[in-house]
């Protein structure tokens, strides 16, 4: 199952690692508790909207971006769910090659 709460985490503890900014400068920056930042970046809190623009604007990147990489994250972990979920049908070919596809 894909989970929009820790794949938001890890795009949001990203962006923070990549600008070199600590979970207190964020906290401080976002008028949120550090441990509730903390919670939220390890996907074990959902973050509401407002939450989500504070935080975006103590990091200084745009909410757009953020959720257009969360988006792109849940999609592929769709692709990859639904690549685990097809089961190779086998059928046996010329001179008994097994020949796998999906259907």
């Amino acid at each position: 199952m894909v989970l929009f709460r820790r794949l938001l985490g890890d795009v949001l503890r990203d962006k923070r690692t990549q600008r070199g900014l600590t979970l207190r400068e964020v906290s401080a920056g976002a008028r949120v508790s550090l441990g509730y930042i903390s919670e939220i970046e390890r996907g074990q809190k959902e973050a509401s909207s407002e939450l989500l623009y504070s935080l975006c604007d103590a990091l200084e990147v745009p909410l757009s971006d953020v959720l257009r990489e969360v988006s792109d994250a849940v999609a592929i972990e769709e692709a990859a769910a639904a690549l685990t979920s097809l089961e190779p049908i086998r059928a046996r070919g010329r001179a008994g090659e097994v020949v796998a596809s999906a259907a």
